[in-house]
């Protein structure tokens, strides 16, 4: 019997707006649950129960139907809330690779799921102290050991907001060395309409990540992104 799962969104062809895959085509797929409450969640929706209507339980050839409905691109994103809540989601990815698509996902690190090796480009993202949550270092350390001893292609991510953000990017990043490594400068204002102000208001926090990653010893391989989605398209859904 087919898996079911919690979607909430089915979208694009649109252009991923951060991580590893910065500026790919991509269309996404965006599942309901997560087992984090960051306080500045640009997608709260799928935790929160604001959401909940939006829901619809489907299987992996129902998804990949509409992904080629939409068509455009031969790469998905499947995000979150937290997709490895998910134990059967290799369904999905199974089908989403027998039609020669490229899957990439990201996660905070916080659950291992067996799938993550059939993952082509995956991006775990620990969150900081800004986020109001607590970092398993025993969990990622797990994670990235599984990951690195089966040679997957996989990043670390930190959206950092201020400095106590900044000093936990550090120490990930010298926990991690091998690993590539990205910061980003968050989206403090997830709740304004209006694009141009919210673009403003972003150039100027990722004009200081720069400057504060330049003028740092301990943040040596790494590279600053801004959230280009944000910078689009503002706070709005299914971009």
């Amino acid at each position: 019997m087919s898996s079911r799962f919690p979607v909430m969104e089915i979208f694009g062809p649109t252009i991923q707006g951060e991580g590893m895959v910065i500026g790919q085509k991509t269309m996404f797929v965006r599942t309901a649950g997560c087992d984090y409450q960051c306080a500045w969640c640009d997608s709260a929706f799928t935790w929160d129960g604001t959401g909940k209507e939006d829901i619809r339980m489907l299987t992996a050839e129902e998804i990949a139907a509409e992904l080629r409905e939409i068509g455009g691109t031969t790469h998905v994103t499947i995000s979150g809330g937290n997709p490895a809540l998910l134990p059967h989601l290799n369904e999905l990815i199974d089908r989403l690779h027998e039609q020669g698509i490229t899957v990439a996902l990201e996660t905070q690190g916080s659950l291992w799921k067996n799938w993550f090796l059939q993952i082509d480009e995956l991006t775990l993202s620990p969150k900081p102290p800004s986020s109001g949550m607590t970092t398993d270092w025993s969990q990622l350390d797990a994670i990235v050991a599984q990951l690195t001893e089966h040679e997957r292609a996989f990043s670390l991510k930190v959206v950092v907001f201020d400095e106590a953000d900044l000093q936990y990017a550090v120490t990930v990043h010298e926990r991690y060395k091998q690993v590539p490594f990205y910061l980003q400068a968050g989206n403090d204002d997830v709740i304004q309409e209006d694009t141009s102000v919210l673009l403003n208001r972003l150039i100027e926090r990722y004009k200081w990540l720069v400057d504060m990653v330049i003028a740092s010893s301990a943040l040596t391989n790494v590279r600053v992104l801004p959230q280009l989605h944000a910078w689009l398209w503002g706070n709005k859904r299914g971009k």
